[in-house]
């Protein structure tokens, strides 16, 4: 089967994809990923076919306002919508869409007659057994949580009204809101497919039939990827370090970062590696290590703890390595994951990124650190994780739409 998977965003929002395109590779089917430009070398690294998409979210820096946050958000969804027509090429049979990219998906499998399936990494249907995870708030109940996730999808309806109705005029489509596609899918239990493990999110037993939570799709590593020198010879050096990268998140903020970081390392007596990431962390000493982009899969292993802006991949990340983490939530699903992670019992409480000092920092690395619970917590989260195939199940659904378009051509 030839198919497309689109997907938009930061890095985080992105990278899962590869891993999972790389599997429906091996499964025998030919994939394309459709991503922003700047995401190509990534994608051809896996073995994937590359198709570009318009736009990609700015770099965040600190804790912008929602106002501004939904401004940035409704831009960067009508320029995708601008060239999202184009990605889908001659032979396609498939749509895998993105939690961002589904609802301009829905109206281009309208119009081309192609099946689609979802594949979200984080859970956004309404439940009962928590609020909105982009919202940032304190649980209101059940009745509470539900009433705040439809309120939370009118919003995402709203940011992409300009967007769907240029994409339906484009392609020739009657006008329809996004609200009344939104309701027509449901209606129809289009089929979602959730990368995250039921250990870390639960399905919620309120949630609509179609909604899947089968396991987390890793990053695509290169099996000959190894890390680079000088960071073998830091490791090598010493106890392991502990890691600090606030990936996409940060803009801005290296210089008051890297510093914090810094004094919160010393303060707690123990070894760094700084990713320097969109913040621009940098820092030298015998002590502490300034890398780049490195593969998370073979460095998390290796390290104490892993402090990070607690996005939903590098928090998986952080368990599938069996190590703790040290929650920084900057924004959008971020608190959600934190507040996952320790209620895993694998980091202690978050620390707002508002609210980050050397001290604060220093004294969530010696508990996560030099308290057995948190590791012990983290490496059993692993063992849990090691037992799910979320690519299997993906390939699974994928077959049987399969089956069911094969058998449909028979028919006809």
């Amino acid at each position: 089967m030839r198919i497309l998977i689109a997907a938009a965003g930061s890095r985080g929002d992105v990278d899962p994809y590869t891993g999972l395109g790389a599997g429906l590779r091996r499964a025998g089917h030919e994939v394309v990923l459709a991503a922003p430009d700047t995401f190509a070398p990534l994608v051809r690294g896996a073995g994937l076919e590359f198709r570009g998409l318009p736009g990609r979210p700015e770099a965040q820096g600190g804790t912008p306002d929602r106002r501004g946050l939904m401004r940035g958000a409704a831009a960067f969804v009508n320029r995708l919508a601008g060239g999202f027509a184009a990605a889908v090429g001659d032979g396609t049979e498939l749509l895998v869409l993105s939690t961002t990219t589904a609802p301009l998906g829905w109206h281009l499998a309208e119009a081309t007659g192609l099946p689609s399936v979802g594949a979200y990494l984080q859970p956004t249907a309404p439940t009962g057994a928590f609020p909105p995870v982009v919202t940032g708030i304190r649980s209101l109940g059940r009745l509470g949580n539900r009433a705040a996730g439809r309120l939370g999808l009118r919003t995402a309806d709203r940011l992409y009204g300009d967007a769907v109705a240029a994409l339906r005029r484009e392609l020739g489509l009657p006008a329809r809101t996004p609200a009344a596609e939104r309701r027509r899918r449901e209606a129809a239990h289009w089929p979602v497919l959730h990368g995250f493990s039921e250990h870390v999110v639960p399905r919620p037993p309120d949630w609509r039939p179609g909604l899947d939570v089968v396991g987390n799709w890793w990053p695509y590593t290169d099996p000959d990827a190894r890390l680079p020198a000088e960071l073998e010879d830091f490791l090598a050096a010493g106890p392991p370090p502990v890691f600090i990268g606030f990936g996409s998140m940060a803009g801005g903020h290296g210089e008051r970062l890297s510093g914090t970081a810094v004094r919160a390392l010393r303060r707690a007596g123990l070894r760094g590696v700084l990713q320097s990431g969109a913040a621009g962390l940098a820092a030298e000493g015998d002590d502490v290590l300034t890398v780049g982009d490195v593969p998370h899969a073979l460095l998390f292993p290796r390290t104490a703890a892993v402090v990070h802006h607690a996005g939903a991949g590098t928090s998986a990340a952080a368990l599938r390595a069996g190590v703790p983490s040290v929650p920084v939530p900057v924004t959008a699903d971020q608190p959600f994951w934190a507040a996952r992670l320790t209620s895993l019992g694998a980091a202690p409480a978050a620390i707002p990124f508002a609210g980050l000092t050397p001290e604060r920092l220093a004294d969530a690395l010696d508990r996560a650190v030099r308290d057995p619970a948190p590791t012990r917590s983290a490496a059993t989260v692993a063992g849990r994780l090691a037992e799910e195939d979320g690519v299997g199940r993906v390939v699974e659904a994928v077959e049987a739409v399969e089956a069911v378009e094969t058998a449909g051509r028979l028919k006809s």
